[in-house]
């Protein structure tokens, strides 16, 4: 787990941040959001809120109310508890690619399968920049719809020893995953003391909560799970296409989410979620690693700190078909601000292409090498006697070089780092080497650590249990 000391680059006003305020609260007075859940609107209608049909008219006190309920900064328990990891504050925590349908390995672009699914597992539990493998790495579309998320909670309990999402597709799924938890970390009340998953309830922007994410939400709370209260907004599609307005869209919604999740538990975790980009206006297809995200990225971690509340935002998004240089610098132009916002929880951190449609085993090992080459530049400077290095002034004298010096010598091993995918090869030694490119150099690094992988350890009742419920559970829903 990655702690950020560095300061934030905040660039909104005050003026600017009291302006934004101003405009979340008429949304949520004049326009309202939509819940549509039964028990939210009893819930909202119970508590005084104006309720029309599914539109709740919220009293921005209330909904601020609500928020300080929300604890700034909590714990989430992995089952290796070196893993374990805080989330707030300066800490930032990683996890992989969460939702392609697709997964690219090579030239080849296909269906994912649990078998990537688990692969991908693997690799989240083999590259220590990651905290989490995340939770729906790419869609496993050869196993049944209804039983799928049995499969991916029990591979990502199994394979790897850090948190994990939860799923969120049904209320049915939500009690399963808990259930699961409950299991591994030796029963409910365990992981109520300390959770044991983060769950993405997004928001159906423009201002509607659907019914399937706020049964997941009900459930979640109710065992006091953290949840990501998330708008999704492509600027221009599902929201305005000026950044201001974004933002205080994007402020509203998850507020409003906020608020129902306090109400449900006081005091449940919750994480201020941000998924903001643009579309293109040509085509309408959406745009990753644009100027306009990273400035909402950036807006938006000085706003959950405004509101006290742990943010998500950022990863290593571009919308490339293939990992080549676009690829790259859309995700460089997404993980800088990622850190200079200092993001709470990272999803997307490794894996994403193509617009989030793909999984993608090579673009996973450029993202590592992103975010480990980030997490060293964002480690603040030392300076010292020994880092002034006088003495190798001294030794070296005028016109000489620092290749033997002592201080050199005592130093070279770890004085820089040294990236694990870049080649600094002269060219005829590349060349001899098959003149192999970033791509086939990360081909190479996931097909090698797959086969170094080593499962981690896991009690054999424990394992029994899962297997056990997976199996049960799996013919209670038909398959």
């Amino acid at each position: 787990m990655f702690r950020n000391v560095m300061p934030r680059y905040e660039i909104l006003s005050a003026d600017a941040l009291d302006q934004l305020d101003q405009g979340w609260r008429r949304i949520v007075t004049q326009v309202g959001v939509e819940f549509s859940n039964d028990r939210a609107l009893e819930m909202f209608r119970a508590a005084g809120q104006k309720v029309e049909e599914r539109t709740v008219f919220l009293d921005p006190e209330f909904v601020l109310e609500q928020v300080a309920k929300a604890p700034s900064e909590f714990d989430v328990q992995a089952r290796n508890p070196a893993n374990s990891v805080h989330i707030g504050g300066d800490h930032m925590v990683f996890g992989a690619v969460y939702g392609p349908p697709f997964v690219r390995a090579g030239d080849l672009r296909r269906d994912g399968t649990m078998e990537d699914f688990r692969n991908f597992c693997r690799l989240s539990q083999s590259f220590g920049v990651l905290d989490s493998a995340g939770g729906v790495v790419n869609e496993p579309n050869d196993t049944p719809l209804d039983s799928r998320h049995l499969d991916m909670i029990f591979a990502l309990q199994t394979l790897t020893d850090k948190f994990y999402m939860g799923n969120v597709v049904s209320a049915v799924n939500a009690q399963d995953t808990i259930a699961m938890s409950a299991i591994l970390h030796g029963g409910r009340k365990a992981i109520e003391r300390t959770p044991a998953s983060i769950s993405i309830i997004n928001c159906n922007s423009p201002l509607r909560w659907d019914d399937r994410m706020l049964d997941a939400l009900f459930e979640y709370c109710a065992a006091a799970q953290p949840v990501v209260l998330t708008p999704f907004l492509l600027m221009g599609a599902m929201s305005p296409v000026t950044i201001p307005a974004t933002l205080v869209q994007q402020i509203a919604e998850a507020l409003s989410g906020v608020a129902l999740a306090q109400m449900i538990r006081p005091g449940c975790p919750v994480i201020f979620g941000s998924f903001l980009s643009t579309i293109d206006m040509k085509t309408g297809s959406p745009t990753f690693g644009t100027p306009e995200s990273a400035i909402g990225l950036l807006c938006t971690g000085q706003i959950a700190r405004y509101f006290g509340l742990p943010f998500r935002s950022g990863g290593g998004l571009t919308s490339s078909q293939v990992a080549d240089a676009q690829a790259g610098y859309e995700a460089l132009m997404t993980m800088v601000p990622t850190f200079l916002a200092g993001t709470n929880w990272v999803m997307h951190s490794a894996g994403w292409l193509d617009g989030g449609l793909v999984a993608s085993f090579e673009k996973f090992v450029v993202d590592c090498q992103i975010v480990e080459l980030l997490q060293h530049q964002f480690v603040p400077l030392e300076i010292d006697e020994g880092s002034l290095a006088f003495d190798a002034h001294v030794e070296v004298g005028h016109g000489g070089h620092f290749l033997g010096a002592a201080h050199t010598m005592a130093r070279f091993r770890d004085c820089f780092y040294r990236p694990f995918l870049s080649s600094s090869e002269n060219f005829e030694r590349w060349t001899r080497g098959g003149s192999l490119d970033a791509n086939a150099r990360a081909t190479a690094i996931y097909q090698k650590t797959l086969e170094d992988y080593v499962e981690p350890p896991i009690d054999d009742a424990i394992k029994a249990e899962l297997e056990d419920y997976v199996v049960r559970r799996r013919a209670e829903l038909g398959d």
